[in-house]
């Protein structure tokens, strides 16, 4: 507080103490504090404004942050597994225009911003500036600030297995209306470009860019296959004892007959005794220059046919019966010489011979042989125990007792099978406890073949029927005894081997197993999705290999599902339940051979992701009628419809951004 100590200084403590107008004034402090506002007013606008400016300069740099990551994000979103610079830089537009959005140019009174956004090996980089002018720290000179920020984005991809279920039955040789090739060639094409998008490595289908970036060497990135038709081929990829001993065929079994047949009579001794001689004869040959080539041969002859036979017995060796006997021909021993006499041209001849009878016992052995009569058409239990050669590995054939009149035939294995025990049921969803067949993870039990499978041996394998005369065939539930050689009266398609999920860092063996997909056969979804789930499941078979990474870290679980076509069954196909007409163990009505492959997949399909796999289910084509099933099939918001083979390519690209992870790095 200001007292005037100044001004008592200059005119004497006695002037206030004697003017009293002075003195109350001395004494009065009320005008005193418009002074001191005056004073303070300067510093304290100070404080204000710079507390409003500081807070301009945070709030601007905030939104400039935010505004800046996300045109990163979106520009990595724009890009996905293509380029920066695909679709003349839209990527880039994108990603100024969420900016843009986010930060309008002039916002809290700034001056106009600037924004630039770049790709480096799959990483988006933003940079973004803005000059924030001082508003009331202007007046102490303050300058207009600049913020500044940076921001990243990019695609990072979680320890991740991927299972391809894929429909390879015969109409994925078709072309869609209005596609120039194949739906298969599509189809190839677009897991081409999945594996492109997933694994950022080049493939040699034209996917529309070429990929950038990488993931860290650190993740877990693995594919499998299950290319399915009416079955699946898995068998090569289980162990030995997985698959049962014995196995029950709808096959044929031969009759025989039993005859004697005799065997070659055989010499088993021989004696020759001499009965008169030796005596000669001789010839000559005149006019000649020499005997050369003149003189027989010396050997014996024989006189007529063997006679008296004596000494004869038989007896019993096992199941055949010896028989042996002893006989006598005559002969004569000769013995040829020449002299050649070159005075007159004359070769003289001698023959020194000797009169002999041979003694000789022969042997023959009559043995009891069996012949083909018919065959007895029927199930029959065969054993297949020589197609294992221990562990996971496999021999590729078996022989058995079917071939031409009963004859050994080598059967050959191509890896497909038969499925285990089932229980027929109006309803899969949950699965009943005796279909054996739909449990994903039941392991199997050496000894239970209702646990185990079998292999499926289309060679071995026979439909009954009959035939009346005009050709035509009648199936036929019982036993038939013929002679014919029926045919086997059943469709068999194998597709090609399934793969375990593995990694396939390089393009080369990965495109080779693609390439080799070909389309045969009718469509049974059901086995298909069966062993798709079987293959990645972490609590099943091979749970070893895929409840977590080599590392122990966590897995997200992806299934794609394609089909191009509704369910089509045959009651004389060869499936994973024998032959449907004859083994009939699904279900005894064989109208319901399609409905019951239905019940069970939609019934799969629950159960797949109750165990939190994502289901992507993909309709290709223009002949699928059965949408809503589809739909239902898969996951939240993970079902697509594909009318053309382009379509199919940029939904297996959709779904390839989808399960990589978009991610702010800073």
């Amino acid at each position: 507080m200001c007292r005037g100590y100044g001004v008592e200084r200059v005119m004497g403590k006695s002037f206030f103490q004697n003017n009293g107008f002075l003195a109350r004034l001395r004494r009065n402090q009320a005008g005193n504090t418009l002074a001191i506002v005056a004073a303070a007013i300067i510093p304290l606008m100070g404080l204000i404004g710079g507390g409003i400016d500081m807070s301009r300069l945070y709030l601007t740099k905030a939104r400039l942050q935010q505004a800046c990551d996300a045109g990163a994000l979106a520009g990595r979103k724009q890009m996905a597994s293509g380029a920066w610079n695909a679709s003349s830089n839209k990527a880039d537009a994108v990603a100024k225009q969420l900016f843009d959005a986010n930060f309008k140019s002039g916002s809290y009174g700034t001056d106009p911003s600037t924004r630039s956004f770049s790709e480096n090996s799959g990483k988006v980089t933003g940079n973004a500036s803005a000059p924030v002018p001082m508003t009331i720290m202007r007046i102490f000179g303050a300058q207009a600030r600049t913020v500044a920020v940076t921001c990243d984005a990019e695609m990072r991809i979680p320890n991740t297995d991927v299972m391809f279920v894929l429909d390879t039955t015969g109409s994925m040789g078709d072309t869609n209306p209005g596609d120039s090739d194949t739906k298969m060639n599509g189809l190839k094409k677009a897991v081409k470009c999945f594996y492109e998008a997933l694994v950022k490595v080049d493939t040699t289908a034209d996917c529309g860019s070429v990929p950038t970036g990488g993931n860290s060497s650190g993740v877990q990135l693995r594919f499998g296959f299950v290319p399915y038709n009416v079955n699946v081929n898995v068998g090569k990829l289980l162990n030995n004892d997985w698959i049962a001993d014995e196995w029950t065929y709808q096959s044929r079994v031969p009759q025989y007959t039993t005859q004697i047949v005799s065997g070659t009579p055989s010499v088993i001794s021989s004696t020759q005794v001499a009965t008169s001689g030796p005596l000669t004869s001789s010839s000559t040959i005149n006019s000649v220059n020499s005997c050369n080539g003149r003189v027989p041969e010396s050997g014996t002859s024989w006189n007529g046919s063997e006679y008296g036979t004596t000494n004869s017995r038989n007896y019993t060796d096992g199941d055949s019966r010896v028989y042996e006997w002893t006989v006598r021909q005559d002969g004569r021993r000769n013995t040829y010489s020449g002299s050649y006499s070159s005075s007159n041209r004359r070769c003289t001849i001698t023959n020194t011979y000797v009169e002999i009878y041979e003694s000789r016992t022969y042997r023959r052995i009559d043995t009891p042989q069996q012949f083909f009569d018919e065959w007895i058409y029927q199930q029959k239990k065969w054993d297949v125990r020589g197609l294992k050669a221990g562990g996971k590995n496999w021999n590729a054939n078996i022989t058995l007792p079917v071939g031409s009149n009963g004859t050994n035939a080598s059967i050959s294995w191509d890896g497909c099978i038969e499925e285990r025990g089932t229980s027929p049921a109006n309803s899969y969803d949950p699965i009943p406890s005796g279909a054996k067949d739909l449990d994903i993870d039941l392991m199997p039990s050496t000894g239970d073949v209702t646990t185990q499978w079998g292999p499926m041996l289309p060679n071995a394998v026979w439909g009954r029927y009959t035939t009346n005369w005009l050709g035509q065939k009648t199936n036929q539930l019982g036993e038939r005894s013929t002679s014919d050689n029926l045919g086997n009266n059943h469709n068999y398609y194998c597709p090609t081997e399934a793969r375990k999920l593995q990694g396939w860092p390089t393009s080369s063996a990965f495109e080779s197993y693609v390439n080799a997909l070909n389309p045969d056969g009718n469509t049974y979804h059901d086995i298909g999705l069966l062993w798709g789930a079987r293959l990645m499941s972490p609590t099943g078979l091979f749970g070893s290999e895929n409840a977590f990474t080599s590392a122990g870290g966590q897995i997200e679980r992806h299934l794609i599902f394609m089909t191009d076509g509704d369910t089509v069954t045959s009651t004389n196909d060869y499936s994973a339940y024998g032959v449907a007409w004859w083994d009939r163990r699904t279900t005894s009505n064989t109208s319901q051979f399609t409905n019951q492959v239905n019940q069970r997949f939609t019934g799969l399909c629950e159960e797949i992701k109750r165990r939190r796999i994502t289901l992507w289910v993909i309709s290709f084509g223009t002949t699928v009628t059965s949408i809503d099933r589809l739909r239902a099939c898969a996951s939240q918001g993970r079902f697509f419809e594909a009318k053309s083979s382009q379509t199919l390519i940029d939904q297996f690209k959709a779904i390839a951004s989808e399960i990589s992870q978009l991610r702010l790095t800073n």
